[in-house]
């Protein structure tokens, strides 16, 4: 699991079909300082998280394709919880 920033969306005009119905974006991971931390990724999300939302991701392959409930899909990032702010 890592700290992310929501930098954007993802709009697809095609995209696999596991992917029908949700959210895609690009995430920033953030180091301990807050900082970036390695390139950007795609992460699914059923969570809502907007522009700018710092979130936690995970990269457990198995459990997104279980997510997606496809064994077969290409994901692998999914975001599986906002951080309060407050």
């Amino acid at each position: 699991m890592l700290t992310a920033v929501v930098e954007g969306n993802v709009v697809t005009t095609i995209k696999h079909r596991s992917l029908r119905g949700w959210r895609l974006l690009i995430v920033q991971p953030t180091g301990s300082d807050g900082g970036p931390d390695g390139d950007p990724l795609l992460a699914i999300d059923g969570l809502g998280a907007g522009h700018g939302s710092r979130v936690v991701i995970s990269n457990d392959g198995r459990g997104t394709r279980e997510m997606v409930g496809d064994n077969n899909s290409p994901v692998r990032w999914a975001v599986i919880g906002i951080v309060d702010e407050s």
